[in-house]
């Protein structure tokens, strides 16, 4: 266990985590206190969200597909393919 002192940082007070925890600088954190202690953990990114509307505006072809277009039929499979050889 590694310990380390808090220090005045501006006009807050700030803990140094020693580089061996893995933390990226710059990682936002959420600080929360529960029963005396303080817990330290990353905030949680969104999931990254595709934008296609600069590109679907450039391709004058491209439409969304209808229901009727979005239904394919199933593909025959060569199942015997996937037999364990000896």
């Amino acid at each position: 266990m590694k310990t380390t002192k808090t220090f005045k940082s501006g006009n807050s007070v700030a803990v140094r985590l020693p580089k061996t925890l893995g933390i990226a600088p710059g990682v936002e954190m959420i600080v929360r206190e529960e029963r005396g202690r303080y817990i330290v953990e990353p905030v949680q990114a969104e999931p990254k969200k595709i934008d296609l509307t600069g590109i679907a505006g450039s391709i004058p072809w491209l439409k969304p597909l209808t229901r009727e277009e979005r239904e394919f039929e199933d593909s025959p499979r060569d199942w015997h393919l996937l037999k364990k050889r000896d």
